[in-house]
């Protein structure tokens, strides 16, 4: 999504601002606020009469926006300048493949961001590395790696084979991936077998 600059002399564009949020779960950026013609001041007043909540430095909700399940994550990619894609358990948590919440919310940003000095928002780990367009999907308003590279992802980071195991098979089942398609997952499990 682009941010369209607007001529400040029209005024703050609440329709604008809305569109922009209702793609992120209800949520907007301070950037993304200031090209729908919202200044630091305004955007203070909104916060003050209540229209705008904030829910991390720099990214804010509208309040009346209707709660979505991936509101959490939405903030999160906001914070990552929306470079982040949601990854391995996280990845499998938002694809359906597992029903445990990792502790912590795994996500890749690009391999340029490892030379910034970086502090993730707590409950947030951080990967990096290039991710190409068939590596990636989308589950409501947040990228994610895409089921097969979400599988490679768990199994060279070693998550439990448990959980691997239940995702392979839930893929398998489903016929979106033949389970010798994968055979990086399939020798990471094949290490577990009594």
């Amino acid at each position: 999504m682009n941010i369209q600059m607007r001529d400040h002399r029209t005024g703050p564009s609440w329709d604008q601002l809305y569109e922009t949020a209702a793609t992120q779960a209800g949520h907007f950026t301070t950037a993304q606020a200031a090209a729908a013609g919202y200044s630091p001041q305004l955007l203070a007043k909104y916060l003050a009469n209540g229209r705008v909540a904030r829910a991390r430095r720099g990214v804010y909700r509208l309040v009346h926006f209707p709660a979505d399940d991936h509101e959490e994550f939405a903030v999160v990619w906001l914070w990552s300048e929306r470079a982040a894609v949601f990854s391995h358990e996280t990845a499998l948590f938002l694809h359906g493949l597992s029903d445990a919440l990792p502790s912590r919310i795994q996500l890749t940003l690009p391999g340029q961001w490892r030379r910034r000095r970086l502090r993730a928002p707590d409950g947030v780990a951080t990967h990096f590395g290039g991710l190409s367009e068939q590596d990636r999907a989308w589950v409501g308003p947040v990228p994610v790696t895409g089921i097969a590279r979400t599988l490679i992802d768990c199994a060279q980071a070693g998550v439990s084979p448990e959980i691997v195991r239940d995702a392979m098979d839930q893929v398998v089942k489903r016929g979106l991936i033949r389970e010798d398609a994968l055979p990086e997952v399939t020798g990471y499990l094949s290490r577990f077998l009594s």
